[in-house]
């Protein structure tokens, strides 16, 4: 009893209340932790799998003995790190994989759950604000909730919805634009241009409602793994799904129109030749004279040796405005002076 008193005198606590020997009597305490283990029923280590979470003897511990097996309880928290039964001792690798298989299952379902929930709740509510924005007109003043269509985003975001939510919102504004495209096909030709600057303007007004309730979609997936922009994503639509259809149509009723001024509205004309351009440049290699007028730098660069050209070139649409009805006017009268 003596030699079991001198011994715990060399047990020390640590902050963790973890105790531990002395370099003296460790031998002496090994021994008695050992006779006192050796009591206790436990299975052969052969026949049990290793501890989750480190290699056997790793973790400080207490082992704790019952009917069902062993239990590794942390002596820090009290709490319990791991369990092993007998059945998982004795249970064949095939029943071990089993287990493994149904946190599989449960992480699978849990995701279905999400998927589900975004189509039941988060989704629609975007779909409607959507529709909204894109059948409005500039001048209308719709009431929309922006707050709560951008907190509907961030939670997409936040849980993992990202490609699905991206994919819902191009596929929802392809449609609408297929049928935009449906009601310019239906427009007459005299109305054709006016109608298609309708249709660009409005959905150039709404892109700019859309784009910023959506900037958490922009900002963590469509720019940071798809390299792109979410406007000119959306832009891009509209150049597949519209313009691009119909610039077959437009561009002679657009050619004629600038051969015939003021037949046309001169804002509207502008609107279009600006707007085709933003979509695709390229467009206007089929046009250069039509698009050199309304935008700068079209043209190459002038060039000295063809000056008498370009003098040509002014008299003869000095001539055509004339015949058109434009005179140009008694040119030897000045403005009176205010001061006169």
């Amino acid at each position: 009893m003596e030699a079991m008193e001198d011994d715990s005198l060399d047990l020390k606590d640590d902050h963790n209340h973890n105790y531990c020997a002395s370099s003296s009597s460790s031998s002496k305490v090994r021994t008695y932790l050992s006779s006192q283990l050796s009591d206790v029923t436990t299975v052969p280590q052969s026949a049990c799998p290793p501890v989750p979470g480190g290699e056997p003897g790793t973790r400080r511990g207490k082992l704790w003995s019952g009917t069902t097996g062993s239990k590794f309880m942390d002596s820090d928290s009290g709490s319990e790190s791991s369990e092993v039964s007998e059945t998982d001792c004795t249970a064949p690798p095939a029943a071990v994989e089993g287990k493994f298989s149904l946190d599989s299952t449960s992480k699978f379902l849990l995701n279905a759950m999400a998927v589900e929930d975004y189509r039941k709740n988060h989704w629609p509510n975007l779909e409607k604000a959507i529709d909204r924005l894109l059948i409005q007109n500039p001048t209308d003043h719709i009431s929309v909730s922006y707050a709560q269509i951008y907190s509907y985003v961030y939670k997409c975001v936040c849980q993992q919805h990202s490609e699905l939510l991206y994919n819902d919102l191009t596929l929802k504004i392809t449609n609408h634009l297929q049928q935009v495209s449906t009601h310019l096909q239906a427009s007459p030709p005299e109305d054709f241009i006016e109608n298609f600057n309708v249709a660009l303007t409005q959905y150039t007004a709404s892109l700019q409602c859309i784009v910023p309730v959506f900037m958490y979609l922009n900002k963590f997936y469509i720019e940071s793994k798809l390299n792109r922009d979410l406007r000119e994503d959306l832009m891009k639509l509209f150049a597949d799904h519209v313009a691009e259809i119909h610039v077959n149509t437009l561009m002679p009723l657009l050619l004629k129109a600038h051969s015939m001024p003021f037949q046309v509205q001169p804002s509207t004309m502008a609107s279009v030749v600006k707007g085709l351009h933003s979509l695709r440049p390229d467009w206007a290699l089929l046009a250069p004279a039509l698009f050199s007028g309304f935008i700068p730098q079209i043209n190459p660069p002038a060039v000295e040796s063809l000056l008498p050209d370009y003098a040509a070139h002014d008299q003869k649409l000095q001539l055509e405005l004339s015949m058109n009805g434009f005179p140009r006017g008694d040119q030897s009268r000045k403005r009176a002076s205010d001061d006169s």
